[in-house]
This record gives structure tokens, sequence and C-alpha cells, in this order.
């Protein structure tokens, strides 16, 4: 009686041990998976018109360069390091509309992290051309494929390791050669409601013997959002968030001689960070527009901060009027005194306004508009195409010297103050190095440090985010009659949501390896069906599962 139980533990435990061998094998086929964080092409309409990428899911097998020409990419994600992508190639596919799964761009690590190289020597001046190049064609196409960002990793390099290892020189991955495949599970994207854009403005009010609001006014201004083409990636470390850190220590140090009635000046100063700068400064014309008309008349003139933190020797004041204009060169006369002292020179750009063209290239032309004399200082010495320059990937920690802010700081601070006070022609320099007034180098560097990690895209930056918030605090600690502007965005842009996703990396088997071991995983399950049947029930009973059953004959009646 023993041996038909041992005999049915002994197929009981066989039975369980083939059953954790088949799951242990099937474990290990699915657990070759790695997620990686990515940043998707930015996905917005322009008068109606579709631009960027138009999908956001992905799940395709990965394919790399090289790739034979005549490549079938239609159900294939490449995925290719910035520096390899042929930008010939990829015009070619966006401009005949060529079927492509989908796209993954690896970044170089250097660009993400202040400290990082990753190993690699990076020519960032390279990875700065190519980046302007690619951001301008991706940015201005219709691209109906998902297209994302994502940098560089060792998960990345052994990906393309083993994808270039394969040569697949004709023909990328398939489902029927296997591979890698690549996934974003992530709902489609949604239009987002009209966003709303925040500008702010604080005062100094200077000193008079009655009502300050009759004093002159000069303004102060820089445009603090950006654009570019990963949303979630757009810091403008320089473009714009050069300008911001220089408005704000130009506030405190005039904020600490306006704090003393003895050293306050006979003019206003009126801080102004405006919202929807990428987007033809739509926030600088909005908070114009509020102004009580005695407001924009009590303005002398307006000094717009734009991209001052990548200049070396040369800066340039943009003006819509003439040069030879009695206010306009009466400015320039104080700039290049102080650039002078300062060893470096400032150069002048006139470009007229068409009134009739909506395209607004500098901040102060929303002035000029309003018939307020206004400048634009920049590092750039023309102003750049639209949607350009404003935020681009490449434009992070790396792009903006704090050093080369200060300069800027130096020369508008000591500028302003020699009008001020009267010390024109005067070499008084009243922001001295190493003095109480000196300008602080830290307050520009910690100011750049968190502006570099705040993706600033204004319909992504909502009202209530914690930078908002900060930006509102530092103004009302050195200025006065702190305001908040909340505007909806001009109609002209429609913008959708889904900037950010997890990729999912499966290596996948192909087709022949899937039906030998589907072959051999049936041949073992039907022998070991006929073991335990032979075993428990004898050899008589598996042979009677399989035999054909006799045919019943009925009796005609």
């Amino acid at each position: 009686m023993a041996a038909p139980a041992t005999t049915e533990a002994f197929s009981l435990s066989y039975s369980m041990f083939s059953l954790l061998l088949i799951l242990f094998a099937c474990v290990e086929l699915g657990d070759a998976a790695s997620a990686v964080h990515v940043y998707r092409l930015i996905q917005y309409d322009l008068g109606g018109v579709p631009l960027g990428s138009r999908i956001s899911h992905l799940n395709h097998h990965a394919a790399s360069l090289p790739l034979d020409p005549n490549a079938d990419l239609s159900r294939s994600a490449l995925l290719v390091p910035l520096l390899d992508l042929d930008l010939s190639f990829l015009t070619d596919y966006i401009t005949n509309k060529k079927p492509l799964g989908g796209l993954v761009i690896l970044l170089p690590q250097k660009l993400g992290n202040k400290f990082a190289d990753f190993g690699k020597h990076v020519d960032l001046t390279r990875v700065k051309s190519v980046l302007n190049q690619l951001e301008d064609l991706l940015v201005h196409a219709e691209l109906p494929y998902p297209v994302y960002f994502a940098y560089e990793s060792s998960t990345f390099d052994s990906l393309l390791g083993d994808i270039r290892g394969k040569n697949f020189s004709s023909q990328p991955a398939t489902s029927t050669n296997g591979g890698y495949k690549l996934v974003i599970s992530t709902p489609e994207a949604k239009k987002l409601s009209p966003p709303t854009i925040s500008n702010f403005q604080g005062w100094l009010p200077g000193q008079k013997d009655g009502d300050s609001e009759q004093l002159p006014t000069i303004a102060i201004v820089a445009s603090y959002d950006t654009f570019g083409a990963a949303p979630a990636l757009s810091v403008g470390s320089d473009s714009n968030g050069s300008g911001v850190a220089a408005l704000l220590e130009i506030a405190r140090l005039f904020s600490r001689l306006y704090s003393n009635p003895k050293t306050r000046g006979k003019y206003n100063l009126l801080f102004g960070l405006t919202s929807g700068g990428p987007y033809n400064y739509n926030g600088t014309q909005k908070w114009l527009r509020s102004f009580d008309q005695r407001v924009r008349e009590s303005i002398d003139y307006a000094i717009c901060l734009n991209s001052v933190g990548s200049w070396e020797n040369d800066l340039w004041m943009h003006v819509s009027k003439p040069p030879e204009n009695v206010y306009i060169k009466e400015i320039y006369d104080g700039f290049s005194e102080v650039a002078q002292d300062m060893g470096f020179s400032i150069n002048v750009k006139h470009k007229k306004i068409n009134i009739s063209n909506s395209r607004v290239a500098w901040e102060h032309e929303q002035f000029s508009r309003f018939r307020v004399t206004a400048l634009t200082l920049s590092g750039l010495s023309a102003a750049p195409e639209f949607l350009q320059s404003t935020g681009n990937l490449h434009d992070t920690r790396k792009s903006a010297d704090e050093k080369a802010v200060a300069r800027t700081v130096k020369l508008v601070a000591e500028s302003l103050a020699r009008q001020i006070y009267g010390h024109k022609g005067k070499k008084i320099d009243i922001f001295a190095d190493g003095s109480s007034l000196a300008v602080n180098v830290h307050h520009i560097q910690s100011w750049l440090d968190l502006i570099s990690q705040t993706p600033r895209v204004a319909p992504f930056l909502s009202k209530n985010n914690p930078f908002i918030a900060a930006l509102k605090k530092e103004l009302s600690d050195h200025t006065v009659d702190v305001h908040v502007q909340n505007e909806v965005l001009d109609g002209t842009f429609t913008f959708y949501d889904s900037t950010e996703a997890t990729l999912n990396i499966y290596q996948v088997a192909g087709v022949t390896f899937d039906f030998l071991f589907l072959m051999v995983l049936g041949s073992y399950l039907i022998v070991l069906f006929s073991f335990l049947v032979i075993t428990t029930r004898g050899l008589d009973d598996l042979i009677n599962i399989f035999r054909r059953p006799a045919v019943r004959k009925s009796k005609s009646t």
C-alpha cells in the first residue's frame, strides 16, 4: 500500500518542481526591463496650425544609427545620441513625411548636471550648435509620432551597444528577429485651458517735498519665462534667467540707498518682472496697458535686461529710436562712460519697429509702441528669430556666468546712480567693490541656481508655483507697493499637456526563439502528462485516452 502513495507523492513533488521551473524561466525572460525618465517634445498649435509632437505613447522596437537608407522605420523607435544624429537624415524624414515609429534623442549628461561629464569629453560648443538646429527643426514642424529627450546613462550605453552589436544594417529589430522594445504608456495629450501669466511690479519712491508720483520714473524690466523644445527641460538660465537675477540685484542695491531719506534719489524706480516674453512679450504689453496714462507718461525711459549672462567684452544696447535721438544719446553716453571705466565696450544697434506687424523681437519694442523711450541691454548682437534663443535645451546653468551678470548690474546701477544723483562725468564709484554697496555675486549666483532648476514655459508654470511665490517675496523684500497682475495669454497659442513620462525598455526574443521554446515546452508537458498518467493509472489508461472511441450503430426499427 505504501508504493502507490510514494509514487503519488513523488509525482506531485515532480509536478510542483516542474511548475516552478517553468515559472522561473518565464520570470527570467521578463526580467530584462529598465525604466528611464524621459521628456517629451512640446506639442502646440500656432494660429490653428498643429506643431510639435502629436503623439505621446510609444510601443516599438528600438533601432539606432547607422541604418540602410531604405530601412523601414515605420514600426521602429530610433534611439540616437545627440551628436550621432544626422540632421540631414532627420530633415529628410520630416520634410518628406516619411513614416517613423518614434524618436528618442539622448542628451549629454553635462547639459543636465553642473558637475557630471559621464566620463566623456563633450564639445559643448558643438552641442549648442547641433541643439540650435535640432530645436529649430522640431519646434516648427508637425511630427505625427512621439519624440522624447533623455540623458545619456549606462543603461542607454548598454542598450546601444547591444543594438549595434547585432548589426541591423539593413533593417532594424522587429518581432521576427527580436531585440529591444521601447514602451511609453501614457494617455494622449489634452489641450490646456488658456494659460494664466503673471506680471510683478514694485516701486522705490523717490524723495520730494509733496507727492512723489510727480517725480520722473526709470523702469528696469526683465521677462522671466522661457520656451523650448522640451518644456520640462527649458530653464533658460541665460535667456532670461540672467536678466531676472540682474534685476533683483539692482533692486537690492537701490533699496539700500532709498531706505535712507538722505540718499533717496529724485527719481522713482519701477521694477517689472513680466511673463509671455517668447510670445511677442505679450505680458509686457498687458502690463503697460494696465498703467494709468500718468504713470506711462512719467517714465523717462525703461531698461530691459535680456540674456546678460554669457557676454565677455561687448554688451549691446538695442533701441527703436535712432542713436542720434537726444534721449537715446544721453543714455548711451551714460552707459559708455561707466563701461569705459570698467574696461569693456557698449555697442548700440538701431532697429525700427513696424506697428502693423505683431512680431516683437525685443521687450523694449512694446514700450516703444506706447511711445515710451526704452532700450534692451543684451549679450546678443541681433534679435533672435521667433521662438528661438528663449530657453533652448543647451541654455542651462553653464550658460549663465554670475560674473557677467554682476558686470551688467554694476554697469546699470552706476549709470543710474550717476544720473539720479547728478554725478555724470565724474569718476565716482558708488557701488565700489568691497564697500557696503558692492554688487553681491553670491546673491546673483543663488538666484541663477534656483532659476536653472525651474522650467518656466508659461503654460506649465502656474500662478501657485513656488518659483512665482519666491519672485514675489524677493521683490517685496526690496521694493514697496508690490503688485501681481494675472492675465490670460493671447489665444494665438494652444498648448497640450504630457511633458514627462517613463520609458520602459524590454529585451524581447524573436519569433524563432518563441516557436522553439513553445515546441520544447509543449513536448515537455506531453511527456510529463504521460508520465503522471502511467504512474497513477497505468499504461492502459494512457492508451485509452488517445484511442478513438467506437462508433455505435443505431438499430433501425
